[in-house]
């Protein structure tokens, strides 16, 4: 008779001492051109499931744990006990994906004979609209946004650093419809500001050209002499990274610390709840689409691998549809 799963053990087995989860993770980290970001998100799901199936199934550290064995019921207890933690939806729609990948890899390899994976559906989730600024409110962002001059260091210190990278960060997240993680990335070579564009290197390692816009141009020629003066003078040293935007101490930006910058420089312009570097992304793809370029360009410097995705910025369209339909048609 199985064990409950209402309550689980506080012990956490090392699902990872598993081979099958070694194996998958070397496979893709190998020739599958992952992140690592996405190669952690794998592995924290896998263990989850593995830790899950062995305390369900009552095994003991040293019992082997076939994973041929889970059946339908299985898993979906799996996803209901990530329910009952407080899990949302959409993140357990995640693992259950990471864990079909892995079972996939399974079969392909001869390491199971069988799948009850196939017989799970992932749950349908409603599609969150995502929030963007109103062009207004973008306006009011970049228009009083204090931008020093690139010998103000004598004057500012470092606050006149951080602010000219903190506006160069926001336009090319507004401007450039560029990730956090894409921003934080960036180097010096990927900037060709002569000819006006940026190579990205985006999930899964693939790289696009975006358009440069010349208010990001400035701003990013701007901090570039301010960068260049701040540590002149000062006595940290940028050299310890070899990203485009860095910290007072010349190291690497971190999610963090972006986060909160946005946060900071939005919450004077907008009531919205998610004030984040993803709500400028937004903002670029909508206000793109609502000036009536097409879905293909937008999808392209968004870097979307479907224009399914892109298509979530759609719906914001419709109001100035119905305005343009109104003003211009005799029957409207």
């Amino acid at each position: 008779m199985k064990k409950p799963v209402s309550k689980p053990s506080s012990r956490r087995p090392d699902g990872e001492s598993h081979p099958c989860i070694r194996e998958f993770l070397s496979f893709l980290e190998s020739s599958a051109n992952v992140s690592p970001r996405t190669l952690t998100a794998y592995r924290t799901d896998l263990i989850q499931y593995f830790s899950f199936l062995r305390e369900h199934w009552g095994l003991g550290d040293g019992d082997p744990l076939d994973p041929g064995r889970a059946t339908p019921t299985d898993v979906r207890l799996f996803m209901g006990f990530q329910l009952d933690r407080g899990i949302k939806p959409r993140s357990i729609a995640r693992k259950l994906a990471s864990v079909k990948s892995c079972y996939r890899y399974l079969l392909e390899t001869g390491a199971i004979g069988q799948s009850a994976l196939s017989l799970v559906m992932t749950p349908r989730l409603s599609r969150n609209v995502p929030e963007f600024l109103s062009e207004g409110e973008a306006e009011r962002l970049f228009g009083h946004f204090p931008v020093p001059r690139p010998d103000g260091l004598k004057d500012s210190g470092a606050l006149g650093f951080e602010a000219s990278r903190d506006l160069a960060v926001l336009e090319l997240l507004y401007g450039c419809g560029l990730r956090l993680s894409e921003v934080i990335g960036l180097e010096s070579a990927d900037i060709d500001l002569q000819n006006g564009f940026l190579k990205i290197t985006g999930k899964g390692r693939k790289q696009r050209v975006v358009p440069l816009g010349r208010p990001a141009s400035e701003a990013l020629r701007n901090y570039f002499e301010v960068r260049r003066n701040f540590f002149r003078i000062s006595l940290e040293g940028a050299g310890e990274s070899s990203r485009v935007f860095v910290t007072t101490r010349g190291r690497q930006l971190y999610p963090m610390l972006v986060q909160r910058m946005t946060k900071r420089y939005l919450s004077p312009v907008t009531e919205s709840e998610r004030k984040n570097p993803h709500m400028l992304r937004h903002s670029f793809a909508t206000h793109l689409l609502n000036a009536g370029a097409d879905l293909k360009s937008v999808s392209e410097m968004l870097g979307h691998s479907s224009l399914t995705t892109t298509e979530l910025y759609t719906h914001v369209t419709f109001s100035r549809l119905r305005e343009v339909y109104t003003k211009s048609h005799p029957r409207a």
